[in-house]
């Protein structure tokens, strides 16, 4: 039996024991809820959960180890000549046997020992599903039928099922907070990597970016020029112009359609200037090049100014309005966060509406203002497609925002695309500059919480 068509019979099972514990609590209850501990559903639920979590667990466990075990019984099965291979080439051969299985393509001749580990690969694969089949169902109607047995009108089954949904919240949640770990420990690791290769003093202070290293040391450009400064000094500065069209633009919108707007016109406005936030990156790319970045080059030659074709302002003024909604979202509901009471009391104390607003509503509102302010910087310093098509790779040092700037992400999708060498401190300069990232981040999360956590105003 496939493991879907499995998956599913065992969740049909546990539908049917969900009916059979719920009209059992009922018909031991002499059909009132009244004598019951818990409603009768959680009776059904807690019939259910006993049919269907232990099969589960033993589903996972099973296909977790399967494919160790079939391919131990493969090697074990072949000629001394194959077993005698390298490691490298016996994972080629055991990847042929599972592809030939498959039906997919293999590297090199299908030959008779080939074909038949592949043969057997599919013989254990088909007994191992077919016993997993009988376990699993077995298991699921064994506890089912041990859970339905307990239903009793005493059973504190909304306990029981409130346990096991905690269980799975908890569970749930510490998914999120370990995957996190492991991506920054794996980043770090592999920075820490990076540093044994190139100084720290180097990376942080270095005022030079180029990373190309020779294959032989003979070579021109055998020890590449790791300096992060140009890359930092480029995405601060693309960033700054970001915020310098994002935040006015944003603030703005969300006070004017907070406070003044009509409601048809905040129903109509707010819907459509969210859409920008439903747009893809990849879209404001192209717009950023063949719309904005012609349109700076020819505005600043006409000023007199020289301007590249891939430039700063043109990558930062795009960004800025792909921020614009999120900016304006974040600062709307703080905005209508602020109780109302505040509102009429500063009205009738005769304040005009623009006082209210300067003088009562925006410090009420001033941590959600500012938290989400750093989260579209936080945006911004990630963003990486809009860099790309209309700031251009090159690494310059530069404060002009008219030349060609690159960015933190820009370079790590350059250093890890295509085949790489993990040992070359090319690639791992990637996890260095992404450690960087992590860090300014947190940095800039860190700042908000403070500021949030100093400035908050608490109101009945």
């Amino acid at each position: 039996m496939e493991t879907s068509t499995l998956i599913l019979v065992l969740a049909a099972l546990a539908f049917a024991a969900f009916f059979l514990g719920r009209e059992r609590s009922l018909a031991l209850a002499g059909g009132s809820g009244r004598e019951l501990h818990s409603l009768p559903g959680y009776y059904g639920y807690f019939t259910a959960i006993w049919c269907l979590l232990p099969a589960l667990v033993v589903v996972a466990a099973w296909l977790w180890l399967e494919p160790r075990i079939i391919v131990a019984l493969i090697v074990k099965g072949l000629p001394d000549a194959e077993r005698s291979m390298s490691t490298g080439e016996l994972t080629l051969l055991v990847n042929n046997i599972q592809n030939l299985a498959a039906g997919d393509a293999v590297s090199g001749e299908v030959d008779a020992t080939l074909k038949a580990a592949s043969e057997r690969f599919l013989e254990y694969r088909g007994r191992s599903r077919v016993l997993l089949s009988v376990i699993a169902l077995g298991l699921a109607m064994g506890a089912g039928s041990l859970a339905l047995s307990r239903v009793r009108p005493g059973l504190r089954a909304r306990n029981r099922v409130e346990q096991v949904a905690r269980a799975f919240l908890v569970g749930a949640s510490s998914i999120a907070v370990f995957t996190t770990i492991g991506i920054v420990f794996s980043v770090l690791f592999e920075a820490i990597r990076f540093f044994q290769q190139v100084p720290l003093t180097e990376f942080l202070f270095g005022l030079n970016w180029s990373p190309q290293t020779a294959i032989r040391a003979d070579q021109i450009g055998s020890s590449g020029s790791f300096g992060i400064v140009p890359l930092l000094t480029g995405t601060l500065m693309i960033t700054l112009i970001a915020m310098f069209v994002a935040v006015p633009v944003g603030l703005m919108s969300a006070i004017y359609l907070a406070e003044y707007s009509p409601a048809r016109t905040r129903a109509f406005v707010k819907p459509t200037l969210e859409i920008l936030a439903g747009i893809p990156t990849v879209v404001y790319g192209f717009f950023a090049a063949l719309i904005v970045a012609p349109w700076v080059r020819r505005a600043g030659e006409a000023m007199g100014f020289e301007v590249a074709s891939e430039s700063a302002l043109a990558a930062g003024l795009v960004m800025g309005i792909m921020i614009i909604p999120l900016v304006s979202s974040l600062s709307d509901d703080a905005i209508n966060a602020v109780p109302s009471s505040m509102r009429d009391a500063a009205l009738g104390l005769g304040a005009t509406r623009s006082e209210t607003m300067t003088g009562v509503i925006l410090p009420a509102a001033l941590p959600g203002i500012v938290g989400g302010i750093l989260l579209a910087v936080s945006r911004a310093i990630g963003e990486t497609m809009i860099v790309v098509m209309a700031a251009g790779l090159a690494a310059n040092l530069t404060a002009n925002p008219f030349e060609a700037v690159t960015t933190v992400t820009v370079q790590i999708v350059t250093l890890l695309v295509g085949d790489q060498e993990f040992d070359s401190a090319k690639t791992l300069a990637a996890f260095a500059l992404g450690l960087v990232l992590f860090l300014i981040t947190m940095f800039f999360n860190v700042v908000g919480l403070n500021i949030v956590r100093k400035y908050r105003e608490q109101y009945e």
